[in-house]
């Protein structure tokens, strides 16, 4: 039986992606942040750490696959959830397919440089659910006012 997702499930794991983009920006890591839930259960968090590891894959939703792999003990994530606080770039939207995670929520569209501007058909699995503009003003502010205050 499939599981059954709330909306304010969805806000409330939303809300930790967002603690965990936070943390990003406190880092001055851009300000993504990622969690992984199955069955009603976090397996998975993190936030960019491209500039702590200086690895460009180092991205929220590639450390939380990782994560969620490890702590499930398997690679395919088909059970779980995975919010994201902006839209996954290319790569890991690849590594989300890859993964068959079933259900993506996202916070709000990346328009320079998500997945939806490279690809015309969807590159997750052919039975995902992608959910988006969860808490989206939120986390437009959230990376709007990063990107500011790397202007001033």
């Amino acid at each position: 039986m499939p599981e059954m997702h709330t909306l304010d499930d969805d806000l409330k794991y939303m809300g930790m992606a967002l603690d965990e983009a936070h943390q990003a920006a406190r880092e001055g890591e851009i300000p993504v942040g990622a969690v992984i839930v199955c069955r009603g259960r976090v397996v998975a968090s993190a936030h960019n750490m491209t500039e702590r590891l200086g690895d460009v894959t180092a991205h929220a939703e590639m450390i939380a696959i990782t994560q969620a792999a490890s702590t499930l003990g398997g690679k395919y994530l088909n059970d779980c959830t995975l919010y994201v606080t902006v839209e996954p770039c290319p790569m890991c939207a690849g590594a989300i397919g890859w993964a068959q995670l079933r259900r993506i929520v996202i916070g709000a569209p990346d328009t320079k440089r998500g997945y939806s501007m490279m690809y015309s058909t969807s590159p997750f699995h052919p039975r995902a659910h992608v959910i988006t503009d969860c808490r989206r003003d939120e986390c437009v502010a959230l990376m709007t006012d990063f990107f500011k205050s790397l202007r001033k």
